[in-house]
């Protein structure tokens, strides 16, 4: 042990190496938290779209929404978390100019792979390793 691993069992604190678990969950803002659960196929021709034209999958994924896909915001309503995704695509199609909208489309195209692979592991009860 090093000399602050002392310290901190002096002072009655846990040591890094005493077995402490810790949890860290990401704090989504609401654009982000409006990105919809969708099957594996659906998103990935979002992720498609989104690369070759910026906005345009997050564009077909806002209909997703009216679609009955879920998001991380259950406690808005689905015309809310359609216009939220819509403003994500516009901001993306207007950014694309500067290249930013271009590649925040690509992001938000792997955001939606990532999501709908998590979503496939939950519902076949898979633990995850992220």
């Amino acid at each position: 042990m090093d000399q602050k691993d002392t310290e901190m069992n002096e002072k009655g604190l846990s040591s890094s190496t005493s077995g402490v678990v810790v949890q860290v969950r990401e704090k989504k803002g609401p654009l982000r938290a409006a990105i919809p659960y969708m099957p594996f196929p659906v998103a990935v021709i979002c992720l498609f779209l989104n690369t070759f034209v910026p906005g345009l999958g997050t564009f077909v994924s806002a209909f997703t929404v009216l679609c009955g896909a879920r998001t991380d915001l259950p406690d808005r309503h689905v015309c809310c978390v359609f216009w939220l995704n819509i403003a994500a695509a516009f901001i993306q199609i207007l950014t694309a100019i500067v290249m930013v909208g271009w590649i925040m489309s690509i992001f938000w195209g792997m955001d939606m792979v990532i999501l709908a692979i998590s979503r496939s592991y939950r519902d076949q009860g898979i633990p995850q390793q992220l």
